[in-house]
């Protein structure tokens, strides 16, 4: 659910209750759900063939051909890997047999969507990569590990010329950026990757360009659950927050209240149980200075398909952008959705 709520409080009575609020508990907002953010354009005849591949249909009405090419998810051993992966396969992808992974898998071998997927430990791979673009040349890489991974592998597809999709949070996000523009390889870096998330976060950002200080003095008070196997605080509030900083909210990141426990999720967040171990919700409240206004913007994720389906739109604008020689090579989910070219 991706919601915002707005809320004034001009009774003095509710002002005190405001300013005496302690924690963090989700109220029942007003919901608004928001469908795609972008509609299929039209494909213009004269476009290249492989961009008239994304479309519906060509200009005599036959169905076009699906888009495919080599998508190595690495790692496919976790959930947010194996749901990328069932995402590719559905999407026509060619699902190259070859990970990377710490988890030890018995006989190095993983079933993963009626595939044999041969599974390397990370110090090999820098050994096995080469082999593996020499046999898919137009392979783009799907990288779902862990944040203290990010740069090292960051680094090793740029030394390989490998375009990749970074969707795995965390690390040394000024050093990634920096790798991939020296060595000029085609990516996309976003630390979210569900598209209706990240059109609610680019109108955050929008209104902080041109409101600056519309907030200023406002009280900000964040809270985030994940999974409790999610190490890292969530990129996406960190962008969130940015944006209210800009807007003239005094807030540290430390300030954020992280919710990792499941009972604390079920009994305050209201995270469903069957979700507890997949899902994402955030809360962002404002509060006046004199206590009489707040707001509230809110989005809970359950389930990992809206990255899924993201990550896999994120590798065909990104194929696409490759096949026709783009100049601009570093991109974000905003560029994808700005593309409009999503399933």
């Amino acid at each position: 659910m991706l919601s915002a709520t707005i809320t004034a409080h001009p009774a003095a009575a509710a002002a005190v209750l405001l300013r005496q609020r302690h924690s963090l508990r989700l109220r029942q907002p007003l919901c608004v759900p928001i469908g795609a953010v972008a509609q299929m354009r039209r494909m213009a005849t004269a476009r290249p063939p492989v961009v008239n591949a994304l479309a519906s249909k060509n200009v005599e009405g036959v169905p076009a051909p699906k888009l495919t090419f080599p998508i190595l998810v690495n790692s496919c051993t976790g959930k947010m890997g194996k749901a990328v992966a069932e995402a590719a396969v559905s999407a026509g992808l060619q699902l190259v047999p070859v990970s990377f992974s710490a988890m030890e898998v018995p006989d190095g071998k993983l079933e993963l969507c009626g595939r044999e997927i041969c599974v390397h430990d990370p110090s090999e791979s820098e050994k096995i990569l080469p082999s593996i673009v020499k046999e898919y040349p137009d392979l783009i890489v799907v990288d779902y590990t862990v944040p203290d991974a990010v740069n090292a592998n960051a680094e090793l597809y740029c030394k390989l010329g490998l375009p990749f999709v970074m969707g795995t949070t965390g690390g040394d996000r000024q050093l990634l950026h920096k790798t991939v523009q020296d060595a000029n390889i085609y990516a996309v870096i976003s630390p979210q990757m569900g598209k209706q998330v990240v059109a609610f976060l680019a109108a955050i950002e929008i209104m902080a360009k041109q409101f600056p200080g519309a907030f200023s003095g406002y009280k900000l008070e964040v809270m985030e659950s994940h999974q409790a196997t999610k190490l890292d605080v969530s990129g996406t509030a960190k962008a969130v927050i940015s944006c209210f900083q800009n807007l003239g909210v005094s807030f540290d990141m430390d300030e954020i209240k992280l919710v990792r426990d499941p009972e604390e999720q079920v009994t305050v967040v209201g995270v469903p149980e069957e979700h507890l171990a997949g899902h994402a919700f955030h809360m962002y409240h404002l509060t006046s200075p004199d206590g009489t206004v707040s707001f509230e913007f809110q989005h809970n994720v359950c389930g990992r398909s809206i990255y899924a389906e993201g990550t896999v739109d994120a590798a065909l604008f990104l194929y696409t952008k490759i096949q026709s020689g783009a100049s601009k090579k570093l991109y974000d989910m905003i560029d994808v959705l700005r593309e409009g070219n999503m399933r």
